[in-house]
């Protein structure tokens, strides 16, 4: 069975709803997953924009969220998250929180990767670890990884 990772709110490669934006509530979307490895020790999660600032000439990645730690027997998380799975530890975002940061574009349309790790390992990192700490723990652990893709353009 393949990992995979799922929104109930929105479509693979489909407008992100504007409560889980900057323009909304800013709250996590609900996320489903399935078909974790066996063996799988953790799971991570990285939510991430290739294309800030601007679509048309990307400039860097804006990272928006960093989840790891995640046990594997964890099937997803809630919409609007406010207690992570037990063990799950959170690293820093771009916006330099710890928590969900949604989308808010400053110009176009954007794309949003929230990719899911299927780990064989549990990570000796601490909490507030950030995207490249936690990339280079994850190097040589990574099982599989599942990927799902939205989009967003801000109304105003």
């Amino acid at each position: 069975m393949t990992m995979k990772i799922e929104s109930p709110a929105f479509a693979p490669d489909g407008a992100i709803p504007a409560q889980f934006t900057c323009e909304g509530a800013d709250m996590s979307p609900p996320l489903v997953w399935s078909g974790v490895p066996e063996g799988a020790k953790s799971l991570a999660l990285i939510v991430d924009d290739p294309d800030a600032p601007d679509p048309a000439a990307p400039k860097m990645t804006y990272v928006h969220w960093v989840l790891y730690n995640i046990p594997p027997s964890a099937k997803g998380l809630p919409e609007g998250v406010s207690t992570l799975p037990q063990g799950t530890k959170a690293g820093l975002n771009d916006g330099n929180h710890t928590s969900y940061g949604g989308p808010c574009p400053p110009i176009g349309r954007h794309r949003y990767f929230f990719k899911l790790y299927g780990l064989d390992t549990v990570l000796d990192l601490p909490d507030k670890a950030t995207k490249p700490e936690l990339e280079k723990a994850m190097q040589g652990h990574i099982l599989e990884q599942a990927t799902l893709m939205g989009t967003y353009e801000k109304k105003r």
